[in-house]
């Protein structure tokens, strides 16, 4: 009896920690796209500085004062050395998929963003030439095809959109492979993660966002109507975007992994759904078969790879070491944002 009311508890947790990582998600990514295409605020690296502020502050007031996580000490050479290699890329990443919905559809977007798996397991086997199993590459076969038919379907395509969701996933990739070496050592959550890294991509991004993006922003600033809920939802989504990095900490300790990847893809769907009852952005019905397609193969995907953990943890007395190095990332629960 004792034991079904904590399988009940556990249920209950984790369901409400999915629809809170959904909300959070769907919504900074609805509030991005609406600040840009609503509000005119057409600069996405100056909402990106704003995202990094906000969780720069956010980090520390979780961390030093609510003492909500522990603070993981970082040797000050270590910060330089590791942390700040990291923090560009993670700039980058960050940049590019507010570049990209400024000029396509959130549901485009969302659905490019899943070829990162793709991209993840091409960037090891080329560069960091890593083995991988005919499943691995069978799992790849719909992300990459459905990613194809979505492209070639979409009605809003621009290229320029286009090229900068895909460099993102590539970012993605990057900055997945990169944690394993450069982070070797440190147990980092998604809170310690911001905490170090944000202030270092406010730094990097503040003096190409004043270079490239400054006069803009002051001619809105003194053309915008309504100014004053114009920025308190610009200044919103950055709160709501380091309370996003709070609640996959949340979700990750709360589900097991079949399940995280399972909702992780769902709720690219929500995104989708939810972006175009919103904007009414035209969707093409071979487009929709196209994002599903690429959602099933990203499902397979965290499938394969969580078969292969467990065999990798398992393993046959056959099983050659050189085929046990399937898929070395940080872990078997991806931080999907």
């Amino acid at each position: 009896m004792e034991e079904a009311k904590m399988g009940d508890v556990a249920t209950i947790r984790a369901v409400l920690a999915i629809l809170q990582w959904w909300g959070f998600n769907v919504t900074v990514i609805i509030m991005n796209k609406w600040i840009f295409q609503k509000l005119e605020f057409k600069f996405p690296l100056t909402v990106s500085c704003v995202h990094f502020i906000c969780s720069s502050i956010g980090a520390y007031i979780a961390i030093k004062i609510l003492k909500m996580k522990p603070l993981i000490e970082v040797a000050p050479e270590d910060r330089w050395r590791r942390i700040f290699p990291m923090s560009f890329v993670f700039c980058i990443n960050i940049v590019l998929g507010n570049v990209s919905l400024r000029y396509i559809p959130v549901s485009f977007m969302q659905t490019i963003k899943s070829f990162t798996p793709a991209t993840t397991v091409i960037l090891q086997w080329l560069v960091w030439r890593k083995y991988f199993e005919w499943r691995i590459w069978a799992s790849l076969v719909p992300i990459v095809g459905g990613i194809m038919l979505t492209s070639i379907t979409e009605l809003s395509f621009n290229m320029f959109g286009f090229c900068a969701a895909m460099v993102g996933c590539l970012a993605t990739s990057t900055k997945t492979i990169l944690a394993e070496s450069l982070l070797h050592g440190y147990k980092f959550d998604s809170i310690n993660t911001v905490y170090y890294m944000a202030p270092f991509a406010t730094m990097i991004l503040s003096v190409p966002a004043i270079v490239l993006e400054g006069s803009g922003v002051i001619n809105w600033l003194y053309t915008y109507d309504s100014i004053v809920p114009a920025l308190i939802i610009i200044t919103t989504s950055g709160v709501l975007a380091f309370c996003l990095n709070f609640s996959i900490f949340y979700v990750i300790h709360s589900t097991t992994a079949v399940t995280f990847n399972v909702a992780g893809n769902l709720k690219v769907a929500v995104a989708v759904l939810v972006s175009w009852m919103i904007f009414r952005n035209p969707i093409s019905a071979m487009n929709v078969v196209g994002c599903g397609i690429t959602l099933i193969g990203c499902t397979f995907y965290g499938y394969v790879r969580h078969l292969i953990l467990q065999q990798a943890v398992n393993p046959s007395p056959r099983t050659p070491r050189s085929r046990m190095e399937m898929l070395p990332l940080v872990g078997d629960k991806q931080e999907k944002n």
